[in-house]
């Protein structure tokens, strides 16, 4: 019986770690949900490249532009674990400002505390920034700081607080960012691994979102 009761919950955690995967094959390209390992050839995408489902191979068509338009919104939803209802936000603040809107909502999901968090190579993938966030392992500014969603601004110091730096964990990316020497820390960023500190230097801009990431569609179904 116990037996039983192990391969069940076994097959369970089996089943929710395959469905970031599973996100990944339904857009057609990595999301890196799932950190390191979306660098290996145990990749969901890599595996399997064709969308869930039995009929996958074969379900691939040309979408209307509505269905291109909300495909893409859920792709942005999927790669910064945000609500729906946390998007439109973002989506209801930028419509009336100067400037390129879709960059705008860019701009808000980039500067977003747990984003910046694995921007600086702090967590291994925004899911995992999001969980170590909310443990209330970092200051900004001096302050503690454990909401995800905390809009980061120009010059805000966000620093692992000191009776945190002795954990393994911290101790292990300390040394990864000594070694790479910040090169895969984006440009509006600075890293400074011998003190366990972060500053914003600039927002990012159009170069800094990623490849197949269009949000002047989400901007288009919004505005329908």
């Amino acid at each position: 019986m116990d037996a039983d009761r192990g391969s069940h919950g076994e097959c369970k955690f089996m089943t929710k770690l395959s469905a970031k995967c599973k996100m990944c094959r339904r857009t057609g390209e990595k999301l890196f949900l799932k950190g390191e390992r979306c660098g290996t050839p145990k990749c969901g995408i890599i595996r399997k490249p064709s969308p869930p489902g039995m009929h996958g191979a074969k379900s691939r068509r040309m979408q209307s532009e509505y269905g291109q338009q909300l495909a893409m919104k859920q792709r942005i939803k999927r790669m910064y674990a945000v609500l729906e209802r946390q998007l439109r936000k973002y989506f209801e603040e930028v419509q009336n400002k100067p400037g390129v809107i879709g960059d705008l909502l860019m701009q808000k999901l980039e500067m977003r505390l747990d984003n910046v968090i694995w921007r600086a190579g702090f967590a291994s993938s925004r899911r995992q920034a999001r969980q170590i966030v909310k443990h209330s392992l970092f200051t900004v500014n001096g302050k503690t700081a454990n909401i995800p969603s905390h809009e980061l601004k120009i010059g805000d110091k966000i620093d692992i607080k000191k009776t945190k730096l002795g954990k393994t964990y911290f101790g292990q990316i300390i040394a990864l960012l000594k070694e790479s020497k910040g090169s895969n820390v984006p440009v509006w960023l600075n890293v400074d691994p011998a003190k366990a500190t972060l500053e914003v230097k600039s927002k990012p801009t159009h170069d800094d979102f990623g490849v197949g990431v269009d949000a002047q569609m989400v901007i288009e179904f919004y505005s329908r």
